[in-house]
C-alpha cells in the first residue's frame, strides 16, 4: 500500500496539478510570486511538471500570426515580482520545434517595477500561419535572481588570455 504523500504525488503527475506549494513546502521560504488577473478568463500561470524551471504562460484570445510577422500575445495577467528578481519570457521548445514559433526578444525582461500586463512577443518563423487559440501555452515565464553592479569607470581592465577576442576567437 503507498503512502499518502505518494499517492498524492502520482495523482499531481497524472493530472498535471503542480504548484509550488505541492513540491516545496512554505516552510522552504520560497520567493513569492504575487499574480493579479485582469480578466475572469485569464489563466494563472503555473509550473507543468515538478522539476520545471518556468512558468507556462497563456494567451488569453485567439490570434493567428502570418509566417514572417510576429505580434503581442495577451496573458490577461499582471504580476508583481519579489523583490531583487526579474521574470524572463523564454521560448517553450515544442512551438519552436515544431512550427518555427517563438519569442521575439527572447529571453525578454520583465523587471521588478513593472505592473502592466504581462505579454508575449511572438515571431512566426514558420512557412504556414499559426493560430493560437485562447488558453493555449505560449511562452514559459522563469523568475530570477537580479544582481545589480557599481558601474566605475576605468582606463584599463585586467588583462586575460583571451584579450579582446570576440565572435569565433575561441575556436568553432
Amino acid at each position: 500500500m503507498k503512502k499518502n504523500h505518494e499517492k498524492s504525488l502520482e495523482e499531481g503527475v497524472r493530472g498535471r496539478n503542480f504548484s509550488s506549494e505541492k513540491f516545496f513546502p512554505r516552510e522552504t521560504a520560497l520567493p513569492l510570486l504575487r499574480v493579479r488577473k485582469l480578466d475572469p478568463c485569464a489563466v494563472m500561470p503555473r509550473y507543468e511538471t515538478s522539476a520545471a524551471a518556468g512558468l507556462d504562460l497563456t494567451a488569453l484570445e485567439p490570434v493567428t500570426i502570418e509566417p514572417g510577422r510576429w505580434t503581442l500575445v495577451r496573458t490577461g495577467l499582471a504580476i508583481e515580482l519579489p523583490e531583487g528578481h526579474e521574470g524572463q519570457v523564454r521560448p517553450r521548445s515544442g512551438l519552436a520545434v515544431r512550427h518555427g514559433v517563438t519569442v521575439l526578444n527572447a529571453p525578454g525582461t520583465i523587471d521588478q517595477d513593472y505592473r502592466g500586463e504581462v505579454r508575449v512577443a511572438l515571431i512566426n518563423h514558420g512557412s504556414e500561419p499559426f493560430i493560437v487559440k485562447a488558453g493555449d501555452r505560449v511562452a514559459q515565464l522563469v523568475v530570477c535572481p537580479v544582481t545589480r553592479v557599481t558601474v566605475e569607470e576605468t582606463d584599463t581592465l585586467t588583462p586575460t588570455d583571451r584579450g579582446p577576442g570576440g565572435f569565433g576567437s575561441t575556436g568553432t
